[in-house]
């Protein structure tokens, strides 16, 4: 049995107890003694990995919380949570990796391997923990390292270095696996149980791809039929790696070491051993892409939201006049954003039509969102379930995408060594197990080490291969319509291009009942999604008295499996010798994402999608008629295959003198589809670092890591907007105490740099609290009585459903609740910013058109300033930090931080706020092929 690490000092996250809350101590002990054995026979430790040929110097490292290991046998988990212990592996990067919020300010190069870890390729001899030929074949090694587990794998086939990738993800992540495949097919309550998140989880997925089986074996058939011999090699790796993870679950079904939580959730008998895990194949990797896919890479949605706010503007003001006013507020292209792409190099896409057609605006009071779910029963019927039911209807529907990941890359031209330096990775969240796992491929066409989806670990999808390395944001640009379908006959059929066409009907019944894992009382609902042509319904309206629904086509529907291609290309070095064959490879990625690549001599940057080219004069911020006129150019509904803006149309550059992403704009002239892209964006805290560090040369992997780092705990509102609320305030002097006091406070936390730090390392307690206190009840205090009063109350309400007011760290994040660590994404810092600069008279580029703080006047501006500061600076702690289901009300310190949240059966500590990647890579490579 794998060796148990004690308890850590790292703050233990609380236990519902709803799980082991029936089992006493000694009851836990008896029986976890009986699971000792038998268990999987440990491998022997052997001689070091022949390292494939590394470029890097010594000079890669990379970090994934909390730890490689994602699977624990039922006694692992019975012994976390009756004392904690955790299992080889599972906690062991969140100490590092928690450790640089404190530890950042005296990083040096030689200290950066203190907080990530080595990423060289292979395992020196005196490291290799454990080295086992999966299966007994001949033709794939598997090494673990001893200090964090990683599985290095290297095959002398094909087909062995992918079988080898799907057996150490299989011990790695199989029950995660298994989770994401029921999750990707709308069933996750009736295989893990019906707690209200898991309803909410799989709803919200299940609404933008409710997919048949024949839906996800067409998509894989697609795929391969056109790519030639590449899709063929991809079946064929995809087929050899399913082998890989079917050959570990009957391995440790017979062996009894499968993860516990198949015994927990009645899976599996804990006595008998009966029951079956099931094999995967092929449909299932598609429905975790689907997941993956809808996570973090689907930009677009939200037009009926921003035809209910254009709505109310133009009830507000007219239409003319209303119209201005919300285009204002949507910073399409506004010039003081941030941009990836800063040349002044113009990439027009979704940009206002001069002259728009085919609009179908819904009729006032007309639009109401599709039911997904249908015949409640039990807990399936419960308010909290019919409340996560709205909350994942709205994370689905709207624009507001959680992107969630950032880079810093800096060209050779300003680094001490001469050679680029990137610090780069995917913020997507914190899990137990982790989403990601760390694996290093090494094999005939392949040679790449880092993080991979599990379930999609046949490539490395973020990291680096042999003297490059790459990584990826959320880019968000614009690719799901929504069309009103005109309905005829009856409200489940419509025209199609003039003939009444039944909407077919796709369900997944789920029904669950109470298990050891999950005590939710018995319950089972229906999810029902109408589709049609133009994708599945969302909304019900009238159009001008027309009844109409509203569908949600993106340009990846039906399209899960094609960026296979892109993967498979990015990890063969005979592929991927430069910047241009990056870009190539990172071409054949139908997501929307930013792609970033770095090796010794050269920097460049992608932005991939399947960006369809509308029709002309169609608008896609807006609905509009499902017509021929205005689809997109030659749509195929049968494949939903189109037209697509050209590579070279898409943001892209080479050796720029720095990049820098954090899901802000692309580039001039390129709107994405989520809100808030303005002179006030978190990109600017990497922005405004990076280039004083370009400025100054000399830039180092350490300089580069600081510069991520100190981002990562900057309140972006104490940084950017803050400092001019204060002018405002300063115009006269302030005579109130309270008010003054409230002053002192945040003049201070900005002269100290606006950041949400610990006093020392360790201390759960902020310097300059009762400053960043005030200030997160100030804000929407201020907000709303900065605008309300103008815009009134319908467009001020409106305007929040397509951009929330704040995202402080303690804010909620969908389904997966707080704690996220990701924040300051969306909010209104750019209006507030806009808007205060206007009223001191100050230059403003892309202003909103009219002054709204006090009605432009400084004296009632300042006057609403003080008014709302004195309200927030009343509020207590536990006001403002109301408390949850793992902080008690009023602790500032434990509503910011970071919980892995379980998906298994394995809890981790909690660790302090940080803004930064999931994973990270810090790279610079010394030499190339």
């Amino acid at each position: 049995m794998p060796r148990r690490t004690p308890r850590n000092a790292l703050d233990r996250v609380r236990t519902s107890h709803r799980l082991f809350g029936f089992l006493k101590t000694a009851s836990v002990c008896v029986l976890t003694a009986a699971l000792l054995s038998p268990l999987g026979q440990a491998p022997a430790a052997a001689a070091g990995a022949a390292a494939a040929p590394d470029y890097c110097g010594g000079r890669c490292s990379d970090i994934l919380p909390p730890g490689e290991n994602g699977n624990a046998t039922l006694a692992q988990i019975l012994l976390n949570q009756a004392f904690g212990t955790q299992p080889a592996h599972a906690e062991d990067q969140l100490g590092p990796y928690a450790g640089l919020a404190t530890g950042y300010p005296a990083l040096t190069d030689a200290k950066i391997n203190t907080f990530f870890d080595d990423a060289s390729f292979g395992v020196p001899a005196d490291q290799v923990a454990s080295t086992e030929k999966p299966a007994g074949r001949g033709d794939v090694t598997i090494v673990r390292d001893k200090k964090t587990g990683v599985p290095h794998i290297t095959g002398t086939t094909r087909y062995g270095t992918e079988f080898g990738a799907g057996y150490a993800a299989g011990e790695d992540r199989l029950w995660l696996m298994d989770v994401f495949r029921h999750v990707g097919r709308g069933q996750l309550t009736s295989f893990a149980g019906g707690a209200a998140a898991n309803q909410g989880l799989e709803q919200q997925f299940y609404r933008n791809a409710p997919y048949t089986e024949a839906d996800l074996q067409a998509q894989i058939d697609n795929a391969v039929a056109k790519n030639g011999a590449r899709g063929q090699q991809a079946l064929a790796d995809v087929k050899a790696y399913l082998d890989g993870i079917n050959a570990y679950i009957d391995a440790s079904d017979s062996g009894r070491y499968f993860p516990g939580e198949y015994d927990l959730t009645g899976h599996k008998d804990v006595i008998t051993n009966a029951g079956t895990i099931e094999h995967f194949k092929v449909t299932d990797l598609v429905a975790l892409a689907s997941v993956i896919g809808s996570l973090f890479g689907s930009g677009g949605g939200g037009e009926v939201d921003n035809a209910l706010s254009l709505m109310a503007a133009q009830a507000k003001y007219g239409v003319e006049e209303g119209t201005r006013v919300w285009e204002a507020f949507r910073e399409r292209n506004d010039p003081e954003a941030v941009l990836t792409v800063h040349g002044g190099e113009s990439f027009p896409y979704g940009a206002k039509p001069a002259d728009a057609r085919g609009a179908a605006l819904p009729d006032a009071g007309s639009v109401v969102q599709e039911p997904l779910v249908h015949d409640r029963t039990g807990t399936g019927a419960s308010a909290s379930a019919k409340s996560m039911s709205a909350t994942a209807g709205r994370t689905s529907l709207g624009s507001a995408r959680r992107g969630m990941s950032n880079a810093l890359v800096v060209s050779g031209k300003s680094t001490a060594s001469g050679h680029p330096i990137a610090v780069f990775g995917p913020q997507t969240g914190y899990f137990a197990p982790q989403l990601l796992m760390l694996q290093e491929i090494q094999g005939p066409g392949i040679s790449a080490r880092g993080a991979s989806f599990a379930g999609l670990s046949m490539y490395v999808e973020l990291g680096r291969g042999q003297d490059y390395s790459w990584s990826a944001t959320t880019s968000g640009q614009d690719i799901i319509d929504t069309y009103a379908v005109e309905l005829c006959q009856d409200d489940y059929h419509y025209l199609y291009r003039g003939t009444c066409t039944a909407m077919e009907k796709i369900e997944q019944k789920n029904a669950w009942k109470p298990t050891t894992a999950d005590g939710t009382a018995a319950g089972s609902y229906t999810m029902r999604a109408w589709r049609t042509k133009y994708g599945p319904v969302a909304y019900r309206a009238t159009v001008g008295g027309t009844k109409v629904a509203y569908t949600t086509l993106r340009s990846s529907y039906l399209h899960e499996a094609d960026s296979i291609i892109g993967f498979q290309m990015l990890n063969d070095p005979d592929y991927v010798k430069g910047p241009q064959d990056f870009q190539s490879a990172a071409q054949h990625i139908n997501y929307t994402f930013n792609w970033f690549y770095a090796d010794s001599q050269h920097t460049a940057y992608y932005n991939s999608g399947d960006n369809p080219v509308r029709a002309d004069g169609v608008d896609a911020e807006f609905p509009v008629w499902a017509r021929p006129a205005y689809e997109w150019r030659n749509w195929d509904p049968a494949g939903n295959t189109a037209d697509y803006t050209p590579a070279s149309a898409h943001p892209n550059s080479v050796d720029q003198d720095y990049y820098v992403s954090w899901n802000n704009k692309q580039a001039k002239d390129y709107t994405t589809a989520s809100w808030g892209d303005g002179s006030v964006h978190r990109g600017n805290l990497l922005d405004d670092r990076v280039r004083r560090l370009v400025a100054a040369g000399g830039v180092t992997r350490a300089q580069l890591v600081q510069a991520m780092a100190d981002a990562a705990l900057a309140d972006l509102r104490a940084e950017d907007v803050l400092p001019d609320l204060l002018k405002v305030i300063d115009s006269s002097v302030v005579s109130d105490p309270t008010a003054a006091a409230a002053v002192a406070k945040l003049k201070a936390w900005s002269s100290a740099g606006g950041r949400r730090t610990e006093t020392s390392a360790g201390s759960k307690a902020y310097a300059n609290a009762d400053a960043v206190r005030i200030l997160d009840g100030w804000w929407p205090l201020l907000v709303k009585a900065e605008f309300e009063p103008g815009l009134g109350s319908d467009l001020y309400t409106a305007i929040t459903h397509n951009l929330p007011v704040d995202e402080a760290p303690s804010a909620g994040h969908g389904p997966t609740g707080s704690h996220a660590g990701s924040a300051f994404q969306y909010g209104w810092w750019s209006y507030v910013d806009k808007d205060i600069r206007a009223v001191l008279g100050e230059n403003v580029r892309g202003g909103l058109g009219r002054t709204y703080c006090g009605g432009g006047s400084l004296t009632a501006c300042r006057d609403t300033l003080i008014d709302t500061l004195k309200q927030a600076a009343g509020l207590t702690a536990a006001q403002v930090y109301p408390g949850d289901d793992q902080c008690s009300a009023g602790d500032q310190w434990c509503a910011d931080s970071i919980v892995q949240r379980t998906l298994g059966g394995i809890k981790h500590g909690r660790i302090g706020w940080q803004n930064r990647p999931t994973f990270q890579q810090v790279v610079e490579y010394t030499s190339h092929r």
